[in-house]
């Protein structure tokens, strides 16, 4: 597990940030060895003040007291900074994380790859969003305590070999043997066996939070879902049906949650009576030495204080094994999500099955065999070629691959076998329901472009040519123009979109289902005079559209798994 958080952690030590990154370290480590110096000179105080105490002296009492406002100051100093940079450290690496998922999730298309993939990489939202989050702040947690523990146990055995003696253990006429620095040996065994303890009871918790993870991730994505297509649900009075998918999703949190707490109740049994008893532990090791009048009280107190403080740095895992459950099963779904990451990179740097090309203008399929996920034939031997100028209707039954086709010609279907040759101009696709982005009516209408360089009276002078003069007013707007507009008056402001983004092929799947058919004429011929050069290929259903293009290719029949084009 270690290497695996190495392998996810060593990209940024060794990134353009590791200079800050570095920095940022090393002072909260220093901060937190300064906590610990202080600890021991604390501990040291605790001797000379109970002493001071027990001798009824009392301008050593008052020094003492000024000491420990002193040593309590500087603590405080250093607490405070040593959290605030470990923060400062935590957001950026995990804004450097943020940034480079993205990168990985985005390029290639790999989030596409991932929706088609079988073997389904689940919520890979979730793991960007909040399993990042969790690993910086795990990793800088736990490994900074780790570290401070083995200091601290360091520091306080030292004092504890010094102060415990040997502990005489008779065995009648065989004599008496003799165990040195008995309090540093108890203390060792008491957190050794609290530690081995807490991992046997408490390694179940990591699948259980991994599958944790995972089940809140699907129980939110159902009901953002819900949100992002309430109109239709609306309309068809389907609260019911999303209610019991919403129950059994929870349902699965509510159960997952449920094992957690038992086993979470197991753990708390062990580690609290562990944690009381560890109060009276040391009291009990070593009164025998003041009873005995081998040390004074404060040499008790401090004994008391140094065991406490070493039993509490061995006991690191005992008092941190529910977050170090969390961090592993964190660690584990984000070296899944690499992996298939690294999986797919592989599969696209490898010779692809579909070849695609750009060069020349136009389109050209040549001998396409298309198929679906599990393996299933769906298209074969499609062959056909649209020139600059040209149009193209593809007509077909639903179901039949008109959009896989499509997919495909895109670059974005890897399920057969075959060449595409693409022109080299700018391509643009138009589905049927068109993707409008967050923001402002203007950042959907240049989509993928940047609206900032874009003038606003070419974007009005579009809105009004495809019949959505009204919403010049708007163009600043920021809303939710999924819900606001009409599929039709989505499917016009992609028109726009194509308009104004003047590409040289253009691919429309359904894109004018949602029109009436004078509107659907219209807007086809102005995207014809607007650019006369650029290849048209449309998927479509109506008669309609014939009429609009230059050729009809017709998917309907297949003889023997063999596409017969029409």
């Amino acid at each position: 597990m270690l290497r695996l958080a190495w392998h996810l952690a060593r990209p940024y030590w060794s990134s353009e940030e590791r200079g800050i990154a570095w920095v940022l370290l090393v002072t909260v480590i220093g901060l937190n060895l300064g906590n610990v110096g202080v600890s021991v000179l604390i501990n040291k105080w605790y001797n000379k003040f109970y002493n001071a105490l027990q001798g009824y002296n009392w301008h050593a009492f008052l020094y003492l007291l000024g000491v420990f406002c002193v040593l309590a100051a500087a603590s405080i100093v250093m607490s405070v900074y040593s959290v605030y940079l470990q923060q400062m450290l935590q957001i950026r690496w995990r804004r450097w994380l943020t940034g480079r998922y993205l990168d990985h999730w985005l390029g290639d298309r790999r989030y596409y790859r991932l929706q088609l993939d079988r073997a389904v990489t689940d919520n890979p939202d979730q793991r960007i969003a909040d399993d990042l989050r969790l690993f910086v702040s795990y990793v800088a947690s736990l490994a900074l305590g780790l570290l401070t523990s083995a200091v601290s146990v360091v520091s306080f055995m030292v004092i504890l070999v010094g102060l415990s003696g040997p502990a005489a253990i008779p065995f009648g006429s065989l004599g008496t043997a003799y165990i040195p620095a008995y309090l540093a040996w108890a203390a060792l065994l008491y957190a050794g066996f609290g530690t081995w303890l807490t991992m046997k009871i408490g390694h179940p918790l990591v699948p259980l939070n991994f599958a944790q993870q995972r089940f809140e991730a699907d129980f939110r994505y159902s009901l953002v879902r819900l949100r992002e297509n309430a109109e239709s649900v609306a309309l068809y009075g389907g609260e019911p049906p999303e209610r019991t998918v919403f129950d059994g999703r929870f349902g699965s949190v509510f159960d997952n949650f449920w094992r957690i707490m038992k086993r979470q109740k197991k753990l708390n049994w062990f580690t609290s009576g562990y944690s009381q008893l560890a109060v009276i532990f040391p009291v009990l090791v070593v009164s025998p030495r003041y009873f005995a009048k081998q040390i004074a009280l404060g040499g008790l107190m401090q004994v008391i204080d140094a065991f406490g403080n070493v039993q509490s740095s061995l006991s690191f895992i005992v008092n941190s094994y529910v977050d170090i459950a969390t961090w592993v099963a964190v660690t584990e779904r984000l070296t899944t999500f690499e992996q298939r990451m690294r999986e797919i990179e592989a599969g696209l740097r490898a010779p692809q099955p579909i070849r695609l090309r750009r060069e020349g203008a136009g389109v050209e399929i040549r001998n396409l065999d298309l198929d679906l996920p599990d393996g299933a034939k769906l298209l074969r031997g499609v062959s056909l070629a649209v020139p600059s100028g040209g149009s193209l209707l593809i007509t077909g039954p639903s179901g039949c691959g008109k959009s896989t086709l499509l997919r495909a010609t895109a670059g974005i279907w890897p399920y057969g076998h075959g060449e595409v040759r693409l022109g080299e101009g700018r391509v643009f696709f138009l589905p049927q329901r068109p993707y409008l982005p967050l923001g402002t009516l203007k950042d959907a209408l240049v989509y993928p472009q940047s609206a900032a360089t874009a003038p606003d009276d070419g974007l009005a002078e579009v809105l009004h040519r495809v019949g959505l003069g009204e919403l010049v007013p708007s163009l600043a707007a920021d809303e939710n123009w999924p819900l606001r507009l009409s599929l039709g008056e989505q499917q016009r402001v992609a028109f726009a979109r194509v308009l104004l983004a003047r590409p040289d092929l253009i691919f429309l799947d359904e894109a004018s289902s949602a029109l009436d058919e004078p509107d659907e004429a219209r807007l086809y011929r102005l995207l014809r005079a607007r650019h006369p050069d650029a290849a048209i290929v449309s998927v479509g259903h109506r008669e309609s559209l014939k009429a609009l293009h230059d050729r009809v290719i017709d998917l309907t029949h297949f003889h023997a798994g063999a596409l017969v084009a029409e």
